[in-house]
């Protein structure tokens, strides 16, 4: 086999431009450097033993630069090819591992915020980012305000002199609003605000926030990327710029990502372009089936002309996941919904989502929505479509639908 030197997102091949798959599928693999090696090896490390004090010093002095390594809390090679390919994904310039999603939450607010500074938060956050809101930033002096997704260039008029961050999740969890980034970007830029979005629905494949001039873009890599349910992972594309910043950040809490996790999240990144495809393809399906269910009120899913921002979303996204809701009709008590769910053979009912197996769950937004409160009357119930059979899936759902009415 001829080997390729393919660092980072390198995309020349005999002049021509590599298509995006196939850059994503080398990024951060360096056989040259690896005895031929296709895949980066696994290098665990804590001490890292410098060649004399000047380079001690100058490792120490340029730890935020690519390649460059002091200590284990810096990262290893492992977890530099993992970044470089996230890089390629999100089309940023730099990435950040951290050992969860939330923790890229958590760095990248820390990173921007101080005491007296002013947040705007999306109502429809991912729960735990606003529990994170509410049990610390608010305790350590930072002003919190929460904002209808759909807000779109609305948003200026909450912006204040105080106001650092503007933090963004689209689709939003559990209710699965687009939001228009652009024209949240374009109000912003008139302020000193940063302005972050959760892209860990779109896996950053078929959204790329930053191209449309945000500046970081934030994934829990447990979910597709990882793509297996059995690592713990959290990902932040940024640009150059602002890399020292959060990476410091990061350090200075001790976060670190594992390198076996970075090793197998950049195996399953490898094939996440064809289990998104297949995600895609079978949620679809399975969303336009439950559609035409009587028990089933309204079907929450970015691609259907029945979720909020739907029109966004054919603008902005080049595709969809495996991730949706549905309402069931408000006719039917807790105890009907638990028989559905409870009976269910392929759906495993658990958190997260991202990997080969169906998951379900209940879910409740009125108990975390105060900017747009959730009045809608009936059962939320959120679907992650995973790679079974989609005739097999279909036939579960609808044995489930029918023990409502028993």
């Amino acid at each position: 086999m001829r080997l390729q030197k393919m660092q980072g997102c390198s995309s020349a091949r005999n002049g021509t431009e590599m298509k995006r798959d196939t850059r994503l599928l080398r990024a951060g693999s360096e056989p040259e450097a690896n005895f031929g090696i296709l895949n980066p090896p696994v290098y665990h490390a804590s001490t890292i033993a410098a060649s004399s004090l000047e380079d001690r010093k100058n490792r120490a002095d340029n730890r935020y630069e690519e390649g460059v390594f002091a200590y284990g809390l810096d990262g290893t090679p492992t977890q530099t090819a993992f970044e470089k390919a996230v890089a390629c994904l999100e089309g940023a310039e730099r990435s950040i591992a951290l050992p969860t999603g939330l923790a890229s939450v958590t760095v990248s607010l820390l990173a921007f915020l101080k005491p007296g500074d002013h947040l705007l938060m999306v109502d429809t956050a991912y729960g735990p980012t606003r529990v994170f809101c509410e049990k610390f930033l608010r305790h350590i002096g930072i002003d919190i305000t929460y904002y209808d997704p759909l807000i779109g260039k609305g948003i200026s008029d909450l912006l204040r002199p105080t106001t650092r961050v503007v933090y963004a999740e689209s689709p939003g969890s559990a209710t699965f609003e687009i939001q228009d980034i652009p024209a949240i970007v374009a109000a912003t830029r008139s302020h000193d605000a940063i302005v972050m979005v959760d892209n860990t629905w779109a896996a950053g494949y078929y959204f790329r926030p930053l191209e449309i001039g945000a500046d970081l873009s934030l994934q829990a890599a447990t979910k597709y990327i990882g793509g297996h349910s059995d690592l713990m992972l959290g990902t932040i594309a940024l640009r150059s710029d602002l890399y020292k910043k959060v990476k410091s950040t990061a350090r200075m809490f001790g976060y670190h990502a594992a390198p076996d996790d970075c090793y197998l999240a950049l195996r399953g990144l490898r094939s996440m372009p064809a289990r998104l495809a297949q995600h895609q393809k079978s949620a679809l399906e399975i969303a336009n089936w439950l559609n035409d269910q009587e028990d089933v009120a309204t079907v929450l899913h970015p691609a259907l002309p029945s979720c909020p921002g739907h029109e966004i979303w054919q603008r902005d996204f080049s595709g969809a996941t495996g991730l949706f809701s549905i309402i069931l009709d408000s006719c039917y008590s807790d105890a009907a919904v638990a028989r559905m769910v409870d009976g269910l053979e392929l759906f495993g009912i658990g958190s997260s989502w991202g990997g080969v197996e169906s998951l379900i769950l209940h879910q409740n937004p009125a108990a975390s929505r105060s900017a747009v409160p959730w009045n809608r009357p009936g059962a939320v119930l959120r679907l992650h479509i995973g790679l079974e059979d989609v005739d097999d899936l279909k036939s579960d759902l609808e044995e489930g639908l029918c023990r409502l009415n028993t």
